[in-house]
């Protein structure tokens, strides 16, 4: 296994984690119980991986119950990084989603409760909530770090300009800042490089991958014009991410050719894309049965050269937006002034001087 640093944090978790939504039986995602959730806890920490993720809206706490009872039963709590999410409605009580303080306050208490725990190590935002003051929202999360209930915190699904905005506020009222952000990042599903990678990057926010195969395409399950596979996702809960089929099928034949190269599945191939990208701290990996989720973790080992990632990125290529493209034609072209600023520099107010126009001697 390969170990990371969670985003600017000092704290350091496997490359890739595992993910929980298809424990329990409320979501249709895998409905595994809690003889099959214990066992491949333990399958995936006996394999070098040390940080899980969950949320309280998996089967409305079931996910969160089964992981707890396992941890406990495995007695490997204080061994593993454990993630967990809020935001999302737990119930048809109005108050009972969102990130306001009261939704927050109730949702971190029912999740280390189920979690049978004292602490979640990463708490995250499970999306942008856009009727509840942004500042609301940041001082409890600032308030569950210091009364020990949270270590680190993130969020998940928000746009570059949220993040952003929401950074610039901790930093203004000396909150603790969102360390990683957990999103949707795959060979078909590539809009984060729009600006998003660089927001990242500026701002040393660790990326979570979720969905690196597109809900299973990627692996080579489903085929175009097809009826999904019984007992698939597909099947069972419908198509999971967006994207174009045509456009779909011409990546994962490239993503087979790559694999056929290596002799490993396809799979492996785009979860080794994913764990390649810049920025990216941890690659959530789910399965259903255990030597599917053996073959995810060999991902971190499969070691894709140059002609892969051409092969790959030309076939998945999503083209650049504007105004990313006009950006990028901006940055090549002739200027006197130096082409990199080092954010360090910029940190407490840093020495804006630099950032003056200068004139042509």
């Amino acid at each position: 296994m390969q170990y990371r640093r969670l985003g600017n944090s000092g704290l350091i978790v496997s490359a890739v984690s595992l993910g929980t939504m298809q424990f329990g039986g409320k979501m249709n995602m895998g409905n595994l119980g809690q003889e099959a959730a214990t066992e491949m806890i333990k399958f995936a920490i006996d394999r070098g991986i040390n940080f899980i993720d969950t949320a309280d809206v998996y089967s409305r706490g079931e996910s969160e119950t089964l992981v707890g009872e396992a941890l406990k039963t495995l007695g490997l709590r204080q061994e593993i990084v454990l993630a967990t999410k809020v935001r999302l409605p737990m119930s048809e009580n109005f108050n009972r989603s969102g990130a306001t303080r009261v939704n927050i306050m109730r949702g971190i208490e029912s999740s280390l409760k189920r979690l049978q725990t004292d602490y979640i190590d990463l708490y995250q935002v499970h999306g942008w909530d856009s009727n509840t003051p942004l500042e609301e929202t940041l001082r409890t999360l600032d308030d569950l770090v210091r009364r020990g209930m949270v270590r680190h915190i993130g969020f998940s699904n928000y746009m570059a300009w949220q993040g952003a905005t929401a950074l610039a506020i901790q930093r203004e009222l000396r909150l603790e800042p969102f360390v990683t952000a957990q999103m949707y990042y795959s060979l078909v599903g590539r809009g984060l490089e729009h600006e998003f990678l660089d927001f990242a990057k500026y701002q040393q926010v660790g990326i979570l991958v979720w969905s690196a195969l597109a809900g299973g395409f990627l692996a080579g399950k489903y085929r175009p014009n097809m009826p999904p596979p019984t007992g698939t996702r597909f099947a069972e809960a419908g198509q999971f991410v967006p994207f174009e089929w045509k456009h779909a099928a011409e990546v994962l034949h490239a993503v087979n050719n790559v694999a056929m190269r290596h002799s490993t599945s396809a799979a492996q191939v785009s979860y080794a894309w994913a764990l390649a990208q810049p920025m990216v701290s941890s690659v959530i990996i789910a399965a259903r049965q255990l030597e599917h989720l053996d073959d995810n973790i060999k991902a971190v080992d499969l070691k894709l050269n140059e002609d892969d990632f051409s092969l790959l990125n030309n076939a998945s290529d999503p083209g650049v937006p504007y105004p990313k493209w006009m950006v990028l034609q901006l940055d090549q072209a002739e200027d006197p002034r130096p082409k990199v600023l080092d954010p360090e520099r910029f940190k407490d107010g840093g020495p804006w001087e630099d950032l003056r126009f200068r004139k042509h001697q």
